[in-house]
């Protein structure tokens, strides 16, 4: 009787294991910081096992993967250069989401509904209620307009335009990515803009109405007077808050483009 043994070489392993593993990292880093796929909310089991499924279906299409043993110093540079790339490409679209909230901030202090704060489930801390709501607005459109499936094309379509042989990042794209949070800190003026600047003419006005009538109790009628104004502000700008909204997604889009080589 013969018994037919298969014996798999140490090499075979460490490239079987290679392939999986560094587009692993690179998907796990991105789902891990990105809007949506990185929220609290979402469970953690849920997105590893996404980042694996992932992985599994361009592991076969990712182009040689370097023969390098994942527990070596070597190894450990290839993946912290995996975890750099997604990191940046999820932390671009993060961005977005931040702005708004720092420009739901900027109104709620003009609006006087600074004090009214909730837990934001996507990052976990208190944020006044109007950002939440520009946060669920965002969340909204972003998954109107497929963004969670062009971020997962985007990650795949990385391997082919910057493998995991590729050196990494480079100053230059490191460099794009802090010239698009400053443009993402105007973005965010300019989204609070007209609603700071017409609760500021509300305020100017209360001031003009008290100094007429010192008698007249400001804190009593102003405070709920800024606050009706800064809803109806927000109704009426409502229609181009989601264009501009759109607009910054698509600029985040092309900026991870450009990082990616896509």
């Amino acid at each position: 009787m013969i018994k037919l043994g298969v014996i798999i070489a140490a090499d075979d392993i460490v490239r079987w294991v290679g392939g999986l593993m560094w587009p692993f990292v690179r998907i796990s880093a991105t789902l891990l910081v990105a809007p949506v796929f990185g929220a609290r909310m979402v469970n953690v089991r849920a997105r590893i096992g996404l980042g694996l499924l992932l992985a599994l279906m361009i592991a076969p299409q990712v182009a040689q993967a370097p023969q390098i043993d994942p527990l070596s110093l070597a190894g450990i540079v290839v993946a912290m250069r995996q975890v750099l790339i997604g990191i940046a490409m999820g932390l671009i679209l993060q961005m977005v989401f931040s702005a708004l909230t720092q420009s739901g901030e900027y109104i709620a202090l003009s609006m006087g509904l600074g004090f009214a704060s909730a837990i934001d489930p996507v990052g976990g801390v208190q944020v006044p209620m109007v950002s939440q709501f520009l946060t669920i607005l965002a969340t909204l459109i972003f998954l109107a307009l497929n963004g969670h499936l062009v971020l997962i094309e985007l990650l795949l379509r990385s391997f082919a335009t910057l493998p995991v042989t590729a050196d990494g990042l480079t100053s230059d794209d490191l460099w794009a990515l802090i010239r698009f949070g400053s443009d993402m800190f105007a973005g965010a003026v300019l989204i609070a803009l007209p609603a700071m600047a017409s609760l500021l003419l509300v305020n100017l006005a209360m001031g003009v109405v008290t100094r007429a009538a010192p008698q007249l109790n400001i804190f009593a009628v102003g405070f709920p007077l800024t606050l009706l104004a800064g809803f109806v502000i927000l109704i009426l700008t409502l229609p181009g808050l989601s264009t501009r909204i759109g607009e910054l997604l698509f600029s985040a889009f092309a900026v991870i483009r450009h990082i990616t080589r896509a």
